[in-house]
């Protein structure tokens, strides 16, 4: 409890949303090559999800959150644990989709947000459009007849970006943000991680007190005790404070993202203090009959937990008309033999996003006939599955029992003769040969044919 006595002013956590390709990643990149702690901080942030700047005497954090419309999840989590949203738009493109989500997210979260119309430098660019477009969507800005603050940057050249920050610092001001340092740390899971080497790793982001190494930690789903802790930078810490993102080893199961964590050595209060926390939870689908053999049947595999909630919402998507998609297991890793196995017994294809497949499983696959589809953009992937899917719902027309082969074969061409024992068999359609139960070649009707008359 933060008390008059205890509180003291807290750095802002910022997180930055709009639409994909608005220049989301190159602010950041921007703001982080321009400032010589982010500029030490190498490749941690990529675990943590977050990372620090200080500037001015000031320290800020940004929470770095994906733009593609599948971690939608990812982003809700971002504006939920941040005290101030930055709604990027490009002022070559307006207003979209994205946008209208985040600007949605935002609204939802109550989060305090500031405008920042990027490539204003790019040709084709059109402020006073953008700004038009952002009224139309209920953002009215200042010099618009609102009160939203707004600034015109070039994310590439840097143009605008410094004043971008101070209104970043003047708002973190008017909310008055405090904590208290003194209590049991208290905060977000950003992400979650399953290392070869490390174990599990988390990456949160702290909103009160401060967290130490040995502390008691739990989730509403997880729980551990800390052994090692890291701030963004890579470097080992006894102890991190309000604001600061953190990566945390000890945990003995993943959290999942945008859950509330509570720190401590009081097991009781810690119980007490964890609460649920809604955070997009996506859906997997209905579930389906698995006797049904018009189903594609799924393994999920992805490489920490926020991606694993995207990939469920892509196949969700995919899926949400007909009830033709089934996922029988998922999970945080490299894809393992045992998922091959568990392929085998389900009838399952293994979808892998941002993840390797282990050598003793690629073979076992290979010989069992298991397709495994793996991708590290994420759109490719659900290309890849709503191709296997569409093969998988294939109606066919009809099965023909081959009774006889006539003549020599001449280049691709060959005449069959046989019986239709189910459905019909149509002139100019797909075909493919099974032997068994295995597919041993496939090919195209060029001409049908009943008692030596041509057929449809």
């Amino acid at each position: 409890m933060v008390t008059d006595e205890t509180k003291t002013i807290r750095p802002p956590i910022i997180v930055i949303l709009g639409h994909v390709d608005h220049g989301k990643s190159t602010l950041i990149d921007h703001i982080r090559k321009t400032n010589l702690v982010a500029r030490e901080a190498g490749g941690i942030t990529q675990a943590i999800g977050a990372y620090e700047i200080v500037r001015k005497d000031k320290t800020f954090t940004f929470i770095d959150t994906p733009g593609h419309e599948a971690f939608s999840l990812m982003r809700k989590c971002g504006a939920e644990v941040a005290d101030i949203a930055i709604l990027l738009v490009a002022a070559d493109d307006g207003v979209m989709p994205q946008t209208k989500e985040a600007l949605d997210c935002i609204k939802k979260t109550n989060t305090p947000f500031i405008v920042a119309i990027n490539k204003i430098d790019v040709q084709g660019a059109n402020v006073e459009k953008t700004k038009s477009d952002l009224a139309q969507n209920g953002v009215y800005l200042e010099g618009m007849g609102g009160n939203v603050s707004w600034q015109g940057v070039s994310a590439k050249t840097g143009e605008g970006v410094e004043e971008l920050l101070d209104l970043l610092a003047l708002a973190a001001e008017v909310e008055e943000l405090t904590c208290d340092p003194k209590a049991d740390a208290e905060g977000v899971v950003l992400t979650s991680m399953q290392d070869a080497r490390s174990g599990i790793q988390v990456g949160v982001v702290i909103k009160n007190g401060t967290l130490k190494q040995s502390n008691i930690i739990k989730t509403e789903t997880a729980e551990g005790k800390i052994r090692f802790l890291k701030n963004f930078k890579g470097e080992t810490v006894q102890e991190l404070g309000p604001s600061a993102p953190a990566l945390i080893s000890g945990f003995t199961s993943l959290p999942n993202p945008g859950e509330l964590f509570a720190a401590g050595n009081d097991t009781t209060k810690l119980k007490e203090k964890i609460a649920t926390k809604e955070c997009a939870k996506s859906a997997s689908g209905k579930t389906l009959d698995t006797k049904n053999e018009k189903i594609l049947r799924l393994i999920l595999k992805a490489d920490e937990t926020g991606s694993l909630e995207a990939l469920k919402d892509v196949v969700a998507k995919i899926g949400k008309e007909k009830e033709n998609l089934h996922v029988i297991e998922a999970g945080v890793g490299n894809i393992t033999e045992n998922d091959i196995k568990a392929a085998i017994s389900g009838k399952a294809a293994v979808a892998g996003f941002n993840v390797k497949i282990d050598k003793a499983a690629k073979n076992l696959a290979a010989g069992q006939n298991v397709l495994v589809l793996t991708e590290n953009i994420i759109y490719e992937l659900e290309k890849a599955i709503q191709t296997r899917l569409k093969e998988a719902l294939r109606e066919p027309m009809g099965t023909l029992d081959v009774l006889a082969v006539f003549g020599e074969r001449k280049g691709k061409e060959q005449i069959v003769g046989g019986k239709v024992v189910m459905g019909k068999i149509m002139n100019q359609s797909a075909f493919e040969i099974q032997r068994e139960g295995e597919k041993i070649g496939e090919g195209k009707i060029l001409n049908l044919q009943m008692k030596k008359e041509d057929a449809r």
